[in-house]
């Protein structure tokens, strides 16, 4: 008897059975359960996606690492130009720093000017909680 149709079978490895976009919602309900480092390592399997780069910001904000927040949301208006998160977010961590408020300012209207119609309100929350901060530091 001839073995001549039998073969065998191809093993194929995958490097990750889960995709950037898998990896990305899988942060997120880390995140929202408040398992920061968890959620991290899953957004870090997910940077292809530019929107990767702002959830990294917000972990690393939430873990109060403060220049690695401000370096991921850097990077995340770099990949997401149109998107007004990740400039509203920075301004919102410089305004609870209290440092670079004038550039904290510029992003939050660049935010505003982003924003959808009629989805601005967030934005323009962190827009005046920034310009009354400006003023409290320009009276000192």
């Amino acid at each position: 008897m001839g073995l001549g149709g039998c073969a065998m079978p191809k093993i194929t490895l995958h490097d990750d059975a889960l995709s950037p976009e898998e990896h990305l919602q899988l942060g997120v309900s880390y995140e929202q359960k408040g398992e920061l480092q968890l959620a991290q390592e899953q957004y870090e399997q997910a940077k292809d996606l530019p929107e990767a780069w702002l959830y990294l910001g917000n972990v690393a904000f939430a873990m109060e690492k403060w220049l690695r927040a401000e370096k991921r949301y850097e990077k995340a208006i770099k990949h997401m130009p149109d998107d007004p998160r990740p400039r509203n977010n920075l301004a919102w961590l410089y305004y609870t720093r209290k440092r670079r408020l004038d550039r904290a300012e510029q992003l939050a209207q660049e935010a505003v000017g982003l924003a959808p119609k009629g989805k601005d309100a967030p934005y323009r929350d962190t827009l005046t909680s920034i310009r009354n901060a400006r003023k409290i530091q320009a009276m000192k």
